[in-house]
Parts: C-alpha cells; sequence; structure tokens
C-alpha cells in the first residue's frame, strides 16, 4: 500500500510534489536555463546589429570629405590671426564686414555647426561602440571557452560607476565618518 502511494506521488517520470511546488515556486535550473537562453538571444541578436559591413567607395568618399571641416576650420582661425598680423587694416575692414552680419544668422551659423559636430561624435560613438562589442564578441576565444567560473558581463560590470564601485568594493573609513555625521546632524535637526 505504502509503495503504491509512493508510485502514484512520484512514479512515471512525475513528481506531484514538485509539481505542486513548482506552481508557486520557480524551478531554478529552468529559470536559469531561461535566463542564460535570453541573453545568448540578446547577444545574438546585438553581434547581428553591429555586423561589420563593407563599405564602398562613395562612403569612403564621403567620410574623407566629412573629414574636412575641422581641419579647415583650425587652419583659417591660423590664417586669420597671421592675415590680422600681416596687414592690418585689411583684416579691420573684413571684421567690419562681420560686424554687419545680423544676429539671427550668427545663432543659425551657430545651429548648423553644433548640428554637424553633434552627429559627427554621435557617429563616433557609435562606431566605438561597434568595435567594443566586436572585441567583447571575441573575448571567449581570447580567454579560452572551458572556463568553469562564471564570467561577470559587461553590463553587470558597467552597472555602475567606476567611482562608486571603487567606494562599494573598498571600506572607506573618510567616507564613513561622514556619512555618521550626516545622519547625527539629520537626527539633529529633527529633533528641533
Amino acid at each position: 500500500m505504502i509503495a503504491a502511494l509512493i508510485r502514484s506521488l512520484f512514479g512515471n517520470d512525475r513528481n506531484i510534489l514538485r509539481d505542486t511546488v513548482e506552481v508557486f515556486r520557480e524551478n531554478a535550473e529552468a529559470g536559469a536555463n531561461r535566463a542564460h537562453d535570453d541573453r545568448s538571444a540578446a547577444l545574438e541578436q546585438f553581434a547581428a546589429e553591429f555586423a561589420q559591413t563593407e563599405r564602398g567607395g562613395f562612403d569612403r568618399a564621403i567620410d574623407g570629405i566629412n573629414r574636412l571641416p575641422r581641419p579647415l576650420l583650425a587652419f583659417a582661425t591660423l590664417a586669420l590671426l597671421i592675415s590680422a598680423m600681416v596687414d592690418p587694416f585689411w583684416f579691420a575692414k573684413r571684421m567690419e564686414g562681420l560686424l554687419l552680419v545680423p544676429e539671427p544668422l550668427w545663432w543659425l551659423l551657430g545651429v548648423i555647426v553644433s548640428f554637424y559636430f553633434g552627429a559627427r561624435h554621435q557617429a563616433k560613438s557609435q562606431d566605438f561602440q561597434r568595435s567594443l562589442a566586436e572585441a567583447l564578441a571575441r573575448l571567449p576565444e581570447r580567454t579560452g571557452a572551458a572556463s568553469t567560473q562564471p564570467q561577470q558581463s559587461a553590463i553587470e560590470k558597467s552597472a555602475l560607476p567606476t567611482a562608486a564601485r571603487r567606494v562599494a568594493e573598498t571600506e572607506n573609513a573618510a567616507l564613513n565618518a561622514w556619512r555618521d555625521s550626516e545622519r547625527h546632524k539629520g537626527a539633529d535637526r529633527l529633533q528641533n
């Protein structure tokens, strides 16, 4: 009779007790497998998104043209300084002409230059992130995939700023004393 009860609870590749508990609590192993699958799928999606495509001649030509404004602005500024020293009267006439430019036109020029350099900064930032993702994707190849210790992901490592991570990892007596004094000040304020 007891054997029949145990067979009915645990037999036929079933575990009624486990199945009942899983209604209220997640199976940790299955949850870890699902989380691993989710992370793997996200990494595969990122790898596909940041896949390096071959750049054509037109793209390289436009990149070359896009690199011209900064050096041209720098050399033009140096040329203005040199022209002011060589022929001050010629330079003064040109500066008088600049005084006649209406203020809204200066604002428009500022917006155009800001958008140009902002877009360039964003493009360079995305290129940097793409190269960083490629390097991280190659990391298991370099360190050996047979590592038995779990690796902390780059997202988890970057969750805290570096300074905050350092403070969290080390004991700082001065910081603790400051925190205690702030707590006492707060308690004193509440009493008053």
